[in-house]
């Protein structure tokens, strides 16, 4: 008898937001990650429920939906720590102002304490800035800026184009 979720298992499917500058790159980084299952492009912890053409105060962000059993969420924010400037505050690459800062946001605190300890045990924790907060407020993006880099892989982003594809296979 096979049960999909025993009380060992972790649920087939976990969520986590990750903010790292423009969202067209991290899309396209994170979708070829082992263990990703989906990627949606969106806007987070903005201060209104909706967004306008400054954003409200949102990040620009994408929604990580990733098999536990496939990745574990330490290894998962490692990965996203290879395509940020950790230290750069409300900025990445080109990019700069409130919408373009780094974060990691989840519904669930045992992310956020993955995402503190995670931060915590490195060397350079007292000079990293990437938030790590509840999520308060999420907005998808328009179909424009879904998959943006796999319709247009020319138009502009601060990932170099090796790095972009590191993980893709094939």
């Amino acid at each position: 008898m096979n049960l999909a979720n025993t009380a060992n298992d972790k649920p087939a499917v976990e969520t986590i937001y990750f903010a790292g500058g423009c969202l067209w790159g991290v899309e396209e980084f994170v979708k070829y990650l082992p263990g990703v299952e989906s990627t949606e492009a969106g806007r987070a912890n903005g201060a209104s429920q909706t967004t306008n053409s400054e954003y409200d105060g949102y990040a620009e962000c994408v929604k990580i939906n990733f098999n536990p059993n496939s990745v574990d969420l330490t290894q998962l924010i490692e990965y996203c720590f290879e395509i940020i400037d950790p230290y750069s505050l409300n900025k990445q690459g080109a990019d700069t102002g409130l919408k373009y800062r780094t974060g990691i946001y989840s519904e669930l605190n045992q992310h956020l304490t993955i995402a503190k300890t995670y931060i915590a045990g490195r060397a350079d924790a007292d000079k990293i800035v990437v938030e790590v907060l509840p999520l308060t407020n999420y907005v998808k993006s328009d179909a424009e800026h879904q998959q943006r880099l796999s319709r247009f892989p020319n138009d502009y982003c601060h990932i170099p184009k090796a790095l972009l594809h590191k993980y893709k296979k094939g």
